[in-house]
């Protein structure tokens, strides 16, 4: 099911009749109290923009602009500029080694992150910033209330093609600029922040589908993968770690690939804490002073009411001579 943001629901209703955001707005209450409930808002924004005539959406087909891309659409096809470029990851699919590798790109209309699945990955050697790619064939689901790209063995990415051109992107999209901790806010998105480690965490290890990746939910048998049923899960993991950059202090995640990333430990390494967790104290001790760059985005954590930073990517050893090289510069 194609699913469109509430919000961009109503500057779509804002934009067709140019009716007041909060009269709008007031409409959907309106139709949520007379339907009691029982519908969500993104259903009564639909009804309220079907009553003025409104088309929410319009069949789209041929290359899609990055900002006409919406969750739930299968074969898309769009162009894009490389941004950033993730390491290929390797899990267990049943009795088989999979890998997954993702990428943010761009257009003058935004940015969106695509996730390539299988041999897919193996794209993503041949991918360096400023890369122009042509997607095919991708289906797009929602991860953390962001949208992505997700291209499988059916999907087609074509690298540099002739007579693709993206001259500019999106202002939002510049990627990796550094903000001080003190300056971050909740709708930061892919920033780049610089300090040191002043407290470390013990890792968390959760059960993973072994075939996807995804979590698994224990169950009376097993455990249970929404795609794939009964499992007998891998382990997955994440770590959390205080930074200090001079102005403040913020609580960073890091996940799977990135913790490896951090501590400079492969899989098998780090699986071996799960069960001899005092094993980690050290490398907890090692950790602590070490000055990293981090690239990611900030997010609320609503039970503990505080930002956190949670990370794409991680440089656990920034070279110094460009850093001195930026203080120098502002």
């Amino acid at each position: 099911m194609i699913k469109i943001p509430y919000e961009e629901i109503l500057l779509k209703i804002n934009e067709k009749t140019q009716m007041q955001l909060s009269e709008i707005e007031s409409r959907v209450d309106r139709k949520m109290k007379q339907l009691s409930g029982l519908i969500s808002k993104e259903g009564a924004a639909h009804i309220v923009a079907n009553e003025l005539g409104v088309k929410i959406f319009e069949p789209l087909s041929g290359k899609l602009q990055i900002k006409n891309i919406l969750t739930g659409m299968r074969d898309v096809e769009t162009v894009g500029k490389v941004l950033q470029v993730g390491d290929v990851r390797e899990f267990m699919r049943g009795d088989a080694l999979s890998k997954v590798a993702s990428m943010l790109i761009g257009d003058e209309t935004g940015t969106i992150r695509a996730v390539m699945w299988g041999s897919q990955a193996d794209n993503a050697a041949s991918l360096g910033q400023g890369s122009i790619v042509k997607v095919i064939g991708a289906y797009v689901r929602e991860n953390n209330g962001r949208k992505e790209l997700h291209l499988n063995d059916r999907s087609q990415l074509l690298i540099n093609p002739k007579g693709e051109v993206v001259s500019e992107v999106f202002a939002e999209a510049k990627t990796g600029a550094r903000k001080e901790i003190k300056s971050l806010g909740e709708n930061d998105f892919d920033v780049e922040l610089l300090g040191t480690i002043v407290q470390v965490f013990d890792i968390r290890f959760y059960e993973v589908c072994p075939r996807c990746g995804k979590r698994a939910k224990p169950t009376a048998a097993l455990f249970e993968c929404a795609e794939h049923g009964n499992v007998i899960p891998a382990y997955a993991y994440v770590l959390n770690a205080v930074m200090d950059d001079g102005t403040e202090t913020i609580r960073c995640v890091f996940f799977r690939n990135n913790v490896e990333k951090l501590l400079s430990l492969n899989q098998e390494q780090l699986l071996k804490f799960r069960n001899e967790p005092a094993e980690f104290e050290a490398v907890k001790n090692e950790l602590l002073g070490t000055i990293i760059k981090v690239n990611g985005r900030a997010n609320k954590n609503s039970m503990f009411n505080r930002l956190e930073f949670v990370a794409n990517n991680v440089d656990a050893k920034p070279n110094p001579e460009e850093e001195i090289k930026r203080l120098q510069n502002n």
